[in-house]
C-alpha cells in the first residue's frame, strides 16, 4: 500500500490524515453528551490507525518511473479483500434480523443495539454498500485502466476514495447501533458523514473523468458508460435526497427540508435510483466486462448494449413514484411513475438477453466452469427480477403485492441472484488475475459456493413469494358480513413457516460468501510463495489490448 506511494504522496496522505483526525478531534469535543461526539471518536481511530500504517512505510524505497509502464492494482487488491468481508458481515447480521422474525426471542434482553430496528439497516448497508459498493469501486478501477489502456491518474486518489469510503461505511454501520439515524430508507446516516461522502465522490468521479483524458484507446468502452452513469447519478440522488439542516452542529440530528409527501416523493425518486444506479447500472458495467473475458466471446452485440444504456440512463428516472401507489401523491404522478416502470422492460431485458446471448457458443465452459455459471445465473435473475418489478409497478398488481413479503422476495431476487452472483462471479475471475495465479486455491470451493449461493437463493426467493401472496389476499379477504376474515395475527401466523424457510434459505448464502471469503484468502496467502507469470491482470498499459480487454 504505502510502499507504491511517492515521497510527496505519502506526506500529503499524512496532511489529509492529520486534517481528519484534527475533524474527529473537533466532533468529539463539540459532540460531548451527544452521539456525535461517540462518532468523533470513531473518526479519531479511523484516522490513527490509517497513519499507523502510512508512517510505518513512510521510509520505505520510493517506486521508480517503471511504475509509470504498468497498471496501478493496489487499490483493486484491497478493495476485493474489502468486498469479501463486508459480504460476510452483512449477510450475517441479515440471518440473524431474519430469524428474529421467525424468533423474536434470539436476541439480547435489554440491548438496543441488539433490537430489529438497529440491525436491520446494519443488514443493508453492509450488503449493499458494503458488500456492493467496495466491488463497484474495485472493478471499476481494474476496468477502467484495461479498457483505456491509461493507468490511475495518481497513486494516492484511489486509496483515498477506498479508504474514505469506507471510514464512510463504519460511520453508517456504528450509528445505526447507537441509534443515529436520519430514519431514510437506504440513506440513514446522517447530515456529517453524507457531507464527507459527497467529498469521497467527487474525487472518485475526477479519478474517472482524469484518467478517461488520458486514455490510448479512443473508445470508451461500454463498460465505462455504466460505470459513469452510477458514479455521476448516485452522486445527484444522494445530495438532493439528504438535503437537511442540522439541529445543531454539534448534534447528530437533522431534519429534512421536504415534508409530508415531498418528502416521500424525493425518497423513493432516490431509493428506486439507487437500486437503478447503484445496484444495477455499475453491475451492468461489472457484467459488460468479466462476462465477455471469462467466456472469452465477444459481446453478442455491442449496439444493443449501448441501446439498453440510454434506456435504462432516461426510464429509470421516472419510475420512483410506483413506491406510492395509493397514497397521497397524485394520480397522475402514480401513473407515471407505473408508465415508466413498464417501459423499463426493454432495455432491461436487452441487457439481460444481450449477456446470454453472449454465451452462445461458450455453454460448454458455463457448464465446467462455476465462475461463468455465476455470471451466467446472475444474467436470469437480472431478467426475472427486472420483469417481476416491471409487473409490480402495475397499480392493480401492486394493490396485492404492496406491503406484503413479495416485495421482500423481489428485492432479495435483485440482490442475491444478480448484484451478488454477477460480484462473486467477477471477483473469482478477478482475484487469479490480480494475485497472478492460474486459479482460485480451491476451484471445488467455487462450486461449492455456487450451489450453495443458488439454494440459499431460490429458498429464499420461493419462501417470499408465497409469503407475499398469501399475506396479500389473507389481508383483502372479507366475510359476508362485510368485515376483514383474518386478523393481521392470523396472517402473521401463517407466515410463520415462511419465516424459518427464509432463514434457511439466509444461512445457505452466508455459508456460501464464508467458503469464498476463505478461498479468496487462502489464493491471496498462496500468492505470497508462489508466483504464476502470464496472468492476463500483468498487461503493461502501453501495451495494444483490446477495447474489450
Amino acid at each position: 500500500m504505502v510502499a507504491g506511494l511517492t515521497r510527496s504522496e505519502r506526506q500529503l496522505a499524512l496532511v489529509i490524515l492529520t486534517l481528519l483526525g484534527l475533524a474527529g478531534l473537533a466532533m468529539a469535543a463539540a459532540g460531548r453528551g451527544d452521539l456525535m461526539g461517540a462518532h468523533g471518536f470513531v473518526v479519531l481511530v479511523f484516522t490513527i490507525a490509517v497513519a499507523w500504517l502510512v508512517m510505518a512505510g513512510f521510509y520505505a524505497p520510493e517506486p521508480g518511473e517503471e511504475r509509470l509502464a504498468r497498471y496501478y492494482d493496489d487499490p483493486t487488491k484491497a478493495g476485493i479483500v474489502l468486498t469479501m468481508g463486508w459480504a460476510v458481515f452483512g449477510m450475517f447480521f441479515g440471518v440473524w434480523v431474519s430469524a428474529l422474525l421467525a424468533w423474536p426471542e434470539l436476541t439480547f434482553v435489554d440491548q438496543a443495539w441488539a433490537s430489529f430496528g438497529r440491525m436491520r439497516p446494519v443488514h443493508t448497508t453492509g450488503v449493499i454498500f458494503g458488500f456492493g459498493g467496495n466491488a463497484l469501486i474495485a472493478t471499476s478501477f481494474h476496468v477502467l485502466q484495461r479498457t483505456s489502456r491509461a493507468r490511475l491518474p495518481d497513486q494516492l486518489s484511489p486509496w483515498f476514495v477506498l479508504i474514505g469510503y469506507n471510514l464512510f461505511c463504519v460511520l453508517a454501520v456504528t450509528g445505526y447501533f447507537m441509534g443515529v439515524t436520519q430514519s431514510k430508507e437506504y440513506a440513514e446516516p446522517e447530515w456529517y458523514a453524507d457531507i464527507w461522502l459527497v467529498v469521497v465522490w467527487v474525487v472518485y468521479f475526477l479519478i474517472y473523468i482524469r484518467t478517461l483524458q488520458r486514455r490510448q484507446e479512443p473508445h470508451i468502452y461500454v463498460a465505462n458508460w455504466y460505470y459513469m452513469a452510477f458514479i455521476l447519478v448516485v452522486a445527484v440522488l444522494h445530495i438532493v435526497n439528504n438535503l437537511a439542516l442540522p439541529i445543531s452542529l454539534s448534534a447528530a440530528r437533522s431534519y429534512p427540508i421536504y415534508s409530508g409527501v415531498q418528502d416521500a416523493m424525493v425518497q423513493w425518486w432516490y431509493g428506486h435510483n439507487a437500486v437503478a444506479f447503484f445496484l444495477t447500472a455499475g453491475f451492468l458495467g461489472m457484467m459488460y466486462y468479466y462476462m465477455p473475458k471469462r467466456a472469452d466471446r465477444p459481446i453478442f452485440s455491442y449496439r444493443l448494449s449501448i441501446i439498453s444504456f440510454w434506456g435504462i440512463t432516461f426510464f429509470y428516472m421516472w419510475a420512483g413514484s410506483h413506491h406510492l401507489h395509493y397514497t397521497a401523491l397524485p394520480q397522475w404522478v402514480q401513473t407515471l411513475g407505473m408508465t415508466f416502470s413498464i417501459m423499463l422492460l426493454v432495455p432491461s431485458w436487452s441487457s439481460a438477453g444481450n449477456a446470454l446471448a453472449t454465451l452462445n457458443g461458450a455453454w460448454h465452459k458455463v457448464r465446467d466452469d462455476a465462475t461463468l455459471r455465476f455470471m451466467m445465473v446472475a444474467a436470469v435473475f437480472y431478467g426475472i427480477s427486472t420483469f417481476e418489478g416491471s409487473f409490480m409497478a402495475i397499480r392493480s398488481v401492486n394493490s396485492l403485492s404492496h406491503y406484503t413479503d413479495w416485495t421482500v422476495g423481489h428485492v432479495h431476487a435483485g440482490a442475491l441472484g444478480w448484484v451478488a452472483m454477477i460480484t462473486f462471479g467477477s471477483i473469482y475471475a478477478l482475484v487469479p488475475w490480480m494475485w497472478k495465479r492460474k486459479t482460485m486455491y480451491s476451484p471445488r470451493l467455487v462450486e461449492a459456493h455456487f450451489w450453495l449461493a443458488l439454494t440459499g437463493t431460490i429458498v429464499y426467493v420461493f419462501a417470499m413469494w408465497n409469503s407475499g401472496i398469501i399475506q396479500g389476499l389473507m389481508w383483502r379477504t372479507y366475510a359476508e358480513s362485510g368485515t376483514l376474515a383474518y386478523s393481521f395475527i392470523d396472517s402473521l401466523v401463517a407466515m410463520h413457516p415462511y419465516y424459518i424457510a427464509r432463514t434457511v434459505g439466509g444461512l445457505f448464502f452466508l455459508a456460501g460468501a464464508s467458503v469464498g471469503a476463505f478461498n479468496v484468502a487462502m489464493t491471496i496467502r498462496a500468492a505470497r510463495s508462489e508466483t504464476v507469470q502470464g496472468s492476463a491482470a500483468d498487461v503493461p498499459a502501453t501495451a495494444a489490448v483490446q477495447p474489450g480487454e
